[in-house]
């Protein structure tokens, strides 16, 4: 089910007004969020545009006003579930604003992220153990640079636990981990390839999963190609073939089981060579 986010930003010369009235009503699903995060966001993608070392203060936001409207995904009222508003709407409220600034700034706006933090989180029932990690994906190509590949961008501040720290701690293996080639979208500035992490579980496990741009992938600029979505695949003990996750899934894995993670790739930028340029 898609939950619209919307945006209208408009600058009467001293001061900009950012709209978000008309975003989706709150959802059943946990990915409401709070003004808190919203207005978070906001500064968020103004501080992009900023001179580098610009202070981080109250100031940044004296003539900027954040409208939003309570009972909607990006200003849920109680009880409207928000675990996964800080993690997933937050990204796509900066994407949805980039996208409104680059029709009027072409030239500086970079294509979508991941755009999402594929929330993964492992536990037994027994509290042996439990694990909660954000995984990382591609970087939207800018008018001036390509896409950094498998890195963590916009809302998230996470670093990747090392291979040897969660073999070590948890009951699982981990059976590849690296770039997802060809994931990012093409352009004369391709976007950043997303991850791909491929785990054992060694013990019965409660797995949760949570992430969007698994129907479409982040949104590319100036005539660049989204780039691939994401997705979660799960083949269990004796199965031949992997079933694939929806974007928000809770189940029990028995020993065994293999979860493969792929992430998305970000946009790319600018219209991609023609065939025969690439053969010149």
């Amino acid at each position: 089910m898609r939950i619209p986010v919307r945006v209208a930003i408009t600058n009467d010369g001293t001061r900009l007004l950012v709209d978000l009235t008309e975003c989706a009503p709150q959802s059943h699903a946990p990915v409401n969020t709070t003004r808190a995060v919203s207005i978070s966001a906001v500064l968020y993608v103004l501080r992009l545009l900023l001179p580098t070392g610009t202070p981080t203060n109250d100031g940044v936001l004296r003539r900027v006003e954040v409208r939003t409207r309570a009972g909607t995904v990006a200003d849920a009222s109680y009880p409207a579930p928000v675990a996964a508003g800080n993690v997933e709407t937050s990204q796509r409220l900066v994407d949805v604003l980039l996208g409104a600034l680059a029709e009027a700034l072409p030239g500086r706006i970079p294509a979508a992220s991941a755009g999402t933090m594929s929330n993964l989180t492992l536990g037994a029932s027994d509290g042996s153990f439990a694990y909660y990690e954000t995984n990382a994906g591609g970087a939207g190509a800018g008018p001036h640079r390509a896409g950094a590949h498998a890195v963590q961008t916009h809302m998230t501040n996470t670093r990747t636990t090392p291979v040897e720290a969660l073999e070590t701690e948890l009951p699982l293996r981990v059976l590849a981990w690296t770039v997802r080639r060809g994931s990012g979208g093409d352009g004369a500035r391709a976007g950043g390839d997303g991850v791909l992490r491929r785990l054992r579980l060694l013990h019965d496990t409660r797995l949760g999963w949570i992430a969007d741009r698994s129907g479409h992938g982040p949104y590319g600029l100036g005539g660049g190609q989204p780039g691939a979505p994401g997705r979660a695949l799960l083949r269990l003990p004796g199965e031949a073939h992997e079933r694939v996750l929806g974007p928000r899934a809770a189940l029990d894995v028995p020993a065994g089981g293999e979860l493969t993670l792929e992430t998305p790739g970000g946009g790319g930028h600018g219209a991609p060579p023609s065939t025969s340029d690439r053969a010149r």
